[in-house]
């Protein structure tokens, strides 16, 4: 996934104004939650509609908040039990 979150049929935009990652698919939207502090950002929140689940849309999302972060320099704050579990299971994004 490149930093625009493009995928073959998936798009993850930051919406700074929410502060949260997003991602609509089937007119559903599954986000990702997130606090900006200086050099850093707090991952806080994931949620992913029910019809939805089971579809890698909230590892999509982790993913791409991890891409910007390192793009951005800054240090990651994972509160989220999901963002969590993805970097313990992907040290390499970490």
């Amino acid at each position: 996934m490149d930093l625009n979150g493009t995928t073959a049929d998936v798009n993850v935009r930051d919406n700074p104004d929410a502060g949260r990652y997003e991602l609509t698919r089937e007119g559903r939207t599954a986000i990702l939650a997130y606090r900006r502090e200086p050099g850093a950002i707090a991952l806080v929140h994931t949620f992913v509609p029910p019809p939805l689940r089971a579809r890698g849309l909230a590892k999509r999302l982790v993913a791409f908040a991890l891409a910007d972060a390192r793009g951005r320099g800054e240090r990651v704050i994972p509160e989220c039990p999901f963002v969590q579990a993805y970097i313990e299971k992907h040290p390499e994004e970490a």
